[in-house]
């Protein structure tokens, strides 16, 4: 087995090679994130571990953007296992072919579980926790989102209450996976 392939193979990370969005190879790692063997994800639809399509067509769209410019990607998101169960996962690609950015990249995957247990939100919840932990003010987050500035501040109340937090930068800080 060559340096590389070991490397690969052995990786403290999830690592999936992807086509255009489908799984082409992954290692042990994106494995045991995700269940089963390597081998039972060859050819497999990455849209199968979004909880939803809306997100995958979202996510996909946002990340499709930023690559056009910069060739990488990275985000924290719910992911959903082969087994239907929902988790916290760090996701960062590298396209090997700038000019179509999905056409095939290198995507790591970090389990956040231990450090980020999953708390049920809506997709709009999920929104609005993301763009508040990239630092937008209420009527930031409702501009990118079509909502009123005080929509946004019902849906960050929820968030406090469900979170178990008192103030927005102990929210953040919870969301983000930051020690308190």
């Amino acid at each position: 087995m060559d340096i590389g392939t070991l490397a690969f193979d052995h990786a403290p990370v999830g690592l999936a090679v992807l086509e255009h969005r489908i799984i082409r190879a992954c290692n042990r790692q994106f494995a045991a994130i995700f269940g089963g063997d390597p081998g039972d994800y060859e050819g497999v639809p990455l849209a199968r571990f979004y909880p939803s399509i809306e997100d995958y067509r979202r996510i996909g769209s946002d990340a499709l953007a930023v690559m056009r410019q910069t060739g990488r990607y990275a985000d924290e998101r719910v992911m959903r296992r082969g087994a239907g169960t929902l988790f916290w996962c760090r996701v960062r690609g590298q396209s090997l072919t700038p000019d179509a950015p999905f056409a095939r990249g290198v995507w790591s995957f970090a389990d956040l579980s231990e450090e980020r247990p999953l708390v049920a939100l809506t997709r709009r919840e999920r929104e609005v926790a993301i763009l508040t932990c990239r630092g937008l003010t209420s009527k930031e987050v409702g501009l990118e989102l079509g909502l009123s500035h005080r929509t946004v501040e019902v849906y960050r109340a929820r968030l406090l209450e469900k979170f178990g937090a008192r103030k927005l930068a102990e929210l953040v800080a919870k969301l983000s996976g930051m020690p308190l």
